[in-house]
Order: C-alpha cells, then sequence, then structure tokens
C-alpha cells in the first residue's frame, strides 16, 4: 500500500513536471516563431501581432500534445463547444464580477495615481487588434494549455479515487498558469515577475479551472478568461481617454 501511494506521488509529480515543461516549450515555440516575422506594415506600435502569433503556435502545440495523448489514453480534453447551463450561469457570474472589479480598480487606480497611461496612441488599429485579441484569441489559446491540457491529464492519473470536485487539479493547473507569467531568461540568467500578478492568475485559474470542472467543457473558460483581458483592457482605454 505504501509502495503505491509512493509511486502514486511519483508519477504525479513527473506529470506535473512534464506538463511545465510542455507549456514552457509551447511558449518559447510561440515566441521564436512570432521573432520571425516584421510586422511594421500592419502593427506599427507592436501592440497586437507578434502576441497574436504567439498564441497561435503557442495553441496549435497544446493541441498537438492533446491529439497524442488522446491517441494514447482516448481522454475527452472538453474541447468540443456546447450549451451547458453551469457553463453560461458560471461564465455569467464571473463576467459581473470582473466587471465590477475592473471598474473599481481603474477608479481608485487613477484616483491615487498608481495607473500610467498607455505608451502607444489609441487609434484604430491599436484599439481595434488589441481588443481583438484579447476577446478572440487570449483565452482561447490559454485555456486549451493551462486548463484542459494539465486538468484533463492530471485527473487521468487519479480516476481511481472517483474524486468529483478535482481541486487537486485544478490548484495544480492554476500554479503552473501562474508561473507562466513569470519572465526569464537563461543566457544572461534573468527573472522579473509582480506578485499581485501571479496572486491575480492564480485566482483567475482557480475560477477558470473550477467552471472547466463543472461545465465539463473548455469553451466557458476561455470565454471567461478573453471577457476579463477584454474588460481590463477596454475600459483602460475609456479611463485613458475620458480621465485627460
Amino acid at each position: 500500500m505504501k509502495n503505491t501511494k509512493t509511486r502514486k506521488i511519483i508519477y504525479t509529480f513527473i506529470a506535473i513536471l512534464f506538463l511545465f515543461f510542455i507549456q514552457i516549450f509551447a511558449s518559447k515555440s510561440g515566441g521564436f516563431i512570432a521573432d520571425l516575422f516584421d510586422y511594421t506594415s500592419i502593427d506599427k506600435d507592436g501592440t497586437f501581432m507578434h502576441i497574436t502569433i504567439h498564441h497561435i503556435v503557442q495553441m496549435l502545440v497544446a493541441l498537438l500534445v492533446i491529439f497524442v495523448i488522446k491517441k494514447k489514453k482516448n481522454l475527452d480534453f472538453c474541447l468540443k463547444p456546447e450549451l451547458n447551463k453551469t457553463g453560461v450561469l458560471y461564465t455569467t457570474i464571473f463576467a459581473v464580477v470582473i466587471l465590477i472589479y475592473v471598474l473599481v480598480s481603474y477608479s481608485v487606480g487613477y484616483k491615487i495615481g498608481s495607473i500610467v497611461p498607455y505608451e502607444f496612441q489609441l487609434n484604430a488599429t491599436n484599439v481595434l487588434g488589441t481588443l481583438g485579441f484579447q476577446l478572440l484569441l487570449s483565452g482561447t489559446s490559454e485555456e486549451i494549455l493551462f486548463r484542459a491540457l494539465p486538468i484533463t491529464f492530471l485527473i487521468s492519473l487519479n480516476t481511481a479515487e472517483n474524486k468529483k470536485n478535482y481541486l487537486f487539479e485544478i490548484l495544480i493547473a492554476s500554479l503552473l498558469f501562474s508561473v507562466a507569467h513569470i519572465s526569464w531568461t537563461i543566457f544572461p540568467f534573468t527573472l522579473s515577475f509582480s506578485w499581485f500578478q501571479l496572486i491575480y492568475a492564480f485566482i483567475l485559474g482557480i475560477a477558470y479551472g473550477i467552471t472547466y470542472v463543472k461545465s465539463k467543457n473548455v469553451i466557458y473558460p476561455m470565454i471567461m478568461h478573453g471577457l476579463s483581458n477584454f474588460f481590463m483592457i477596454g475600459i483602460g482605454y475609456i479611463f485613458m481617454v475620458t480621465m485627460k
């Protein structure tokens, strides 16, 4: 019994490391491919095209890994969009809460002077490009890589326990999502992060993970993620224009 538990802990640890390196590889691959192109004719200020290509490549890598795992283990990663009352309810509640949070945080931030203006012009290209990316692609790419892939894969290792809430898997996926917000390089070695951003990403990751598990569909965390980023950027634009 003890040996079985020890093996299970080791397998789970190896699985988490595997997911961590897959996520790093997907992100770095996206950055490498995105760096190959010049976007100045489309995106003069560099606000959306590079990150768009990055997230498309990142998503394709995640989908490739999911395809391979699905063939080997016959897992359902819940990628097919389906109407689900639980998903709709959770998404609606989240949208209201995050909208209130963003409005309050921007209002307070501008009053105390902790929020600085964007460094680029708010022209049609920059506004539509950034908002389009945030609404349509940020959540789509990241929820496949940081929710559907890790939660489903980790659950598959613990099916014998017949769990229903999958709290461990949700927390691990949220931790990996939070760690992904750390910027680092090896040569030279650099490390930079914001504690607020890490905690914020972890909390949002839990909300996305719970919705994924409860709705059994990744489309709802995708929508939640996209709306969160859309509200954060879009309301920031509104404040930037109206508070001048």
